[in-house]
This record gives structure tokens, sequence and C-alpha cells, in this order.
């Protein structure tokens, strides 16, 4: 392709070489800081200052984008360089690689191939793009968000703007109560790594004309995958782990968003995750195979048979959430217990006795877990089962207190100064009982009460779920 006619006068100054001055924007949160950068540059596309390609590739929009990949971090891709390297490496190469944008003889590099087990079985490939492509697909992402989101469907909560899972539940949550009580739960089998790229990009092109930006998302598109040193040919998919990804995956679904409106079905959908709400057995099940038509005619995808079910609403779960009805006809969230047993798993790892740590190094690994965990599910109204998470980990913390004392000797002493008379002290130091079980007993609950762990700051699943939900 010929150099971009206009775009070779402004070589020099799109990225300005972002310096070690500081970070862009440091006093704001990437969410913000990219959508800021969308909303000026969709502004100037519409006064038509700029064209979408110079958008992409202004100043502002890939410092934008160059502080988002910084933020993020993430794995290096097959070149082996981090995001500590990219600006640096910036500062040199930039101008060349520009060059070869406007000259439309940049070829992105395949991914890297990367396998993460699933929580519930099975693997997910994610593709790692190299830091580089990172920065360029995020700019892509950045300019192609404005475009495209405000047309999206409000039942879309999946990698948008000012959209999260906790809204997408307690939409669900409300059509429940208005008696939809039974769902059809749709998988879309491997949606990632089937999408059509023809399919993908004829809908790109309906709201996209820059033929330069299209023919760089197809090049992302065919990159490929880095297997074991060998690039492997990626006839269909969008790499899981790239920054165009989950716009994409928005583009693609939104004809499926649209069809299920014009039914007038109530739905919520959380990238491939899709759920539509029904008032009867019999009509989820007429949608079930009216919506896979639409899925594998229309779209080109597949749908997972085995996988894609009806359920009663108490049965279904989402994002890590369930719903159980209460009395005058309310509904009411709960976690998914797969993800109380994710939670257990993970606890009594940084809890295991085995494991050699400093209490206070071990209690800030757990705060800095359970205040995450209870960041995500603060939603859940079930302030009793966090209750009795807490009990069962004062009982992890007290087992390994326990096992620290070693011996006879250092279990008396320290029973003693912690209250417990002499002749108990004697008998539980002497004791050949289990961690477990002496962890449970009353003398050691006297002993290290729930009081102990507080003056040691170990933060508790119920506190932290009342603190967060009072500040709603």
């Amino acid at each position: 392709m010929a150099a971009r006619a206009g775009h070779d006068d402004r070589r020099n100054t799109a990225l300005a070489v972002p310096t070690g001055e500081g970070p862009v924007h440091s006093g704001s949160a990437p969410e913000e800081r990219s959508g800021r950068s969308a909303r000026h540059t969709e502004d100037a596309h519409r006064d038509g200052e700029l064209s979408l390609w110079e958008l992409m590739l202004s100043k502002e929009n890939l410092l934008a984008a160059l502080n988002r990949v910084e933020v993020n971090r993430g794995a290096p891709g097959v070149d082996g360089m981090t995001t500590a390297e990219l600006r640096p490496w910036l500062l040199v190469h930039w101008l060349a690689v520009r060059a070869e944008l406007d000259a439309g003889t940049y070829r992105p590099v395949p991914v890297r191939q990367v396998i993460i087990p699933k929580p519930g079985g099975g693997e997910r490939i994610l593709g790692v793009p190299r830091v580089l492509d990172r920065l360029i697909q995020q700019a892509i992402a950045q300019v192609l968000v404005p475009i495209f989101d405000p047309g999206f469907s409000g039942s879309s909560f999946g990698f948008r703007p000012g959209r999260s899972a906790h809204q997408a539940v307690r939409v669900a949550r409300r059509a429940i109560e208005d008696g939809s009580r039974w769902v059809v739960d749709l998988d879309l089998d491997r949606f990632f790594d089937r999408v059509q790229h023809d399919v993908l990009m004829a809908r790109v092109a309906r709201r996209v004309g820059d033929r330069g930006v299209l023919k760089l998302i197809r090049g992302y598109l065919d990159a490929g995958i880095m297997v074991d040193g060998v690039k492997m040919p990626s006839a269909e998919g969008t790499p899981q782990g790239s920054p165009l990804s989950p716009v994409l995956s928005n583009i693609m679904l939104d004809d499926l968003d649209r069809e299920l409106f014009k039914r007038g079905h109530r739905f919520v959908r959380y990238a491939d995750d899709v759920r539509v709400f029904v008032r009867s057995r019999r009509a989820a099940h007429r949608v079930l195979g009216s919506v896979t038509a639409v899925v594998e005619q229309r779209l080109k995808l597949k749908v997972n048979r085995d996988k894609s079910k009806v359920v009663p609403a108490s049965v279904m779960t989402m994002l890590g959430f369930g719903f159980y009805f209460v009395r005058g006809g309310k509904v009411r969230v709960r976690a998914d217990p797969k993800a109380l047993v994710r939670l257990k798993v993970r606890i009594r790892e940084l809890t295991s006795r085995r494991w050699s740590i400093a209490m206070d190094e071990r209690i800030a690994r757990v705060n800095r877990f359970t205040t995450g965990w209870m960041g995500c599910f603060q939603l859940a109204d079930t302030p009793k089962v966090f209750q009795a998470l807490d009990k069962w980990l004062h009982r992890r913390m007290r087992q390994i207190r326990w096992k620290e004392w070693k011996r006879y000797a250092a279990k008396r002493r320290n029973l003693r100064a912690l209250g417990i008379p002499e002749q108990p002290a004697r008998e539980w130091a002497a004791s050949n009982k289990g961690y477990w079980r002496i962890a449970g007993s009353v003398v050691l609950q006297r002993a290290l009460p729930n009081a102990y762990w507080d003056d040691l700051g170990l933060r508790m699943l119920k506190p932290t779920w009342q603190r967060l939900r009072s500040a709603r």
C-alpha cells in the first residue's frame, strides 16, 4: 500500500515520543483516561477535524493507550518485552513503527499461546500479544468504542464503559422478581475461538469506513498463534487476552442482542455469557431453539447443546452469583456455591500449616484476598454465610498459632499468658489431639478469641461485607 496521503507530515508529532517525565493523567483511573480520550477523539471525528486513522494515532489517544497498557501490565509476548520496557523502546523506535503503519507495511506479530485451567474444569487458551501490539490494539479499541458502544443494547454489560457485572446481576434479579421465573442459559461453544473473520469484519465495516483501520484490525485477526516456536495460522477466532477482543466480541454479538430485543425478550448478556428470562418452561424451550438458530445460521457460531439448558431461576447462576426467593415474592442474591468452594480452596492455601511464613505477612495476604473477593461478592444478601466462613477462618488461624508454639513449654506458657488457668493449660499443652480438633476446643477459643485476631489486623468477611454495603 502506498503511504497514506496527509499522514507523512504528522509522523514526528503523532506520539511526540512519550517521555519519562511522569504518567499521563496520573490522577485518573484507567477507565476514566481511556473514556476521556475516546470522547475527545469521537468529537474530533464527528466534527470532521481528523480521519479515524489520524485519531487512532493521535498523541492523546496513543498516550492514553500507553498508560492503560502499563497499568494493566500483563505477561510479555513472543518477543519477551515487558510493559516496563515499552516506553523506553518507543523513544528509540516509534518513528519507524509509525512509518510502517502509515505505509501499510506494518505486520502484527503472532500472539504467544498461554493455556490456563478453568475454575470449573477444562482449559482456556489465551493469546498474549507482544506489548507493542497491545499498545496499537488499545489505541484502535479506544476509537472504536465511542463509535459502536452508544448503539449497543442496554442489556449488554460486558467490557463496556460505565457497566459492570454487578449491574448485570441486578437486572437479572429484577427480571426474576417481575415474574420471569424460567431462564435460558445459552452457552456459546468456544466463542472467542470460533468467530469467523469475514463475518466479524463485515460488522465492523458497517460503521468504520477507514480502509487503513480495517486492514490493521484484519491483520491482528490473521496474525496467528506461536506454539512451541511454530506459527500456527488463525483462520477464525479473536485471541482472548488482546485489548481488541472485548469490543470485537460485543460488535459480533450485537446482532443477537438486537434479535432478542426485537422479539421482546428480557435478557442479560455479559460478553459471551447469555441469559434469557421467560415466564414458563415451555416458552423457555421454544426460545432456546429459536435463539440457537440465530446464533448458528446468522452469526456462524456454535451453541454448545450439552451445556445450554433451561433452568428455574432459583437454580440458575451467572457471573458467580445465584438467586433465592423470600417472603413477598422478593428475590435475593447469593454467591454461587462453586465460588464459595473456590474461596475456601484459596484460604486453605493461604492458611496451610505447612507454609512457614510470619503471621503478619500471612494475615496481610489473607486480607488482600478476602477484601478483593468481598469487593466482588458484596452483592450477595447472605450475611449468615459470611459469618459461618468467618468462624471457619478463625479456626484455621488458631490451628496455625497452635502449631507455631510447637513444644509443651511454649504451649503452656502462651496459654497461661492468654488467661488460661494453670491446670487446663498443662492438660492442653500435653494433649496429643490433632491441630484442627484443638483449634475448635473451648480452651483455644478462649485463649485466641476473635478480638485477638482483630488486634492483629485480620479482616473478616462479614464485617467487610457490612462496610462495603453501608458505603453503597
